[in-house]
């Protein structure tokens, strides 16, 4: 089997704000049908949104089990924590103090799909 392109889709029931929200995080545009919405970043497919007219979000880490997740490793978690929070994401869980230089901070996007912003702090 070849596997010409890959893309994760999100169920939602407001398919314009969804979409919008992952254009926004992603850096993208949309290309938008009635009922299903392509991100593209630089072009390229990245992930698209389908219309689920009774799409329940999931509860996370409890209730309603997570469909999936996608984990995002950025630069500067300040600057993406404020950029996804204006795009409508909420904060599910902030990240943990450890000494482990790898960390996470999980989110929703507006249809309640968790994600993750990672990062590796700088040790230098």
């Amino acid at each position: 089997m070849r596997i010409k392109q890959q893309v994760v889709v999100f169920d939602a029931a407001d398919v314009a704000t969804e979409s919008s929200f992952w254009a926004g995080l992603l850096g993208g545009t949309v290309a938008a049908d009635d009922d299903w919405h392509m991100v593209l970043v630089d072009g390229e497919p990245r992930v698209a949104v389908q219309l689920s007219p009774n799409h329940v979000p999931p509860e996370w880490p409890d209730g309603n089990p997570q469909q999936i997740h996608l984990d995002l490793w950025v630069d500067d978690i300040d600057a993406s924590h404020r950029e996804a929070l204006s795009l409508g994401a909420t904060l599910l869980r902030a990240a943990q103090e450890s000494d482990d230089p790898a960390s996470f901070q999980v989110y929703a996007d507006p249809a309640g799909h968790p994600f993750c912003l990672c990062w590796v702090k700088d040790e230098r």
